[in-house]
């Protein structure tokens, strides 16, 4: 009789417990965060290193994230050469995505970042679902980085000091927004000369699927070069959202803040 009744004891506690999880799927206020792929592509002079405050907290919400490093900048110095241009770096990514077997992606271009992902965008939207411009440059066909920045001396920086075809950093890694002594010291020796055929290469922009993808905007400055990007988004119906707290580096500088606002397009 003992037996018995435990016995039924432990099937009644089971069924409270059925009954609990399957009330739970419904009623309860308790929603399965929507997990995402995101492939987050940094800008000149920069390196997938950028990402590594970013990395974390975004895992921790449980999406998956990729921050491959362009030829020739960062772990990737050795690969750098006279030869790398923009359609190098836009075939890197396109790797990245074909070879990772990747799709619904949410592709994040940071600064300079943005010419990349809009060249990847071309070849290969049907793997992308959105595209988040992250103070970036927003390419219009037949334009390049430098159409965009007619009064930075580029070709003058790259004649003097980069051998004439690399572009070492403009200012410092200071003028990006990192203030903190700990991230400058630990972000100033990853900076690498950026090659210079990547500014002057421009983009042919006709795919019309890619025309169709979903796309944001994110300013982190009031630079004139992403201001104007931010303008022009919000005039052609991105989303569009506003960080001016971290300065341009905000991946390093404001990390939760930023993937507070990636958080939104998921």
């Amino acid at each position: 009789m003992k037996n018995f009744l435990l016995l039924s004891r432990r099937q009644i506690l089971a069924s409270l417990s059925l009954l609990t999880l399957g009330s739970g799927t419904k009623g309860f206020a308790f929603n399965k965060p929507k997990k995402a792929t995101f492939v987050l592509v940094h800008g000149a002079w920069h390196g997938g290193w950028c990402w590594k405050k970013v990395i974390p907290l975004l895992r921790a919400a449980g999406h998956e994230v990729f921050t491959p490093t362009l030829t020739g900048l960062g772990e990737r110095v050795h690969l750098l050469n006279q030869q790398v241009d923009l359609s190098t770096h836009i075939q890197d990514i396109v790797s990245v995505l074909e070879y990772e077997d990747l799709k619904d992606v949410i592709l994040v271009g940071h600064s300079y970042g943005g010419m990349v992902i809009a060249g990847v965008a071309e070849k290969a939207a049907s793997r992308i679902s959105q595209l988040v411009y992250l103070d970036a440059f927003l390419p219009e066909s037949g334009k390049s980085v430098q159409d965009y920045v007619p009064n930075a001396p580029l070709a003058e920086i790259a004649r003097t000091q980069g051998d004439g075809w690399r572009v070492p950093l403009l200012g410092k890694i200071e003028d990006m927004g990192v203030k903190d002594s700990a991230d400058i010291e630990w972000a100033k020796p990853h900076i690498g000369d950026q090659p210079y055929k990547t500014f002057t290469q421009s983009l042919q922009l006709t795919s019309n699927e890619a025309k169709s993808l979903k796309k944001s905007f994110i300013q982190l400055t009031e630079s004139p070069w992403f201001s104007e990007a931010a303008e022009r988004a919000q005039r052609n119906g991105f989303g569009f959202y506003k960080l001016l707290s971290g300065g341009h580096d905000a991946m390093v500088t404001k990390p939760k803040e930023l993937v507070d606002i990636f958080s939104a397009h998921v």
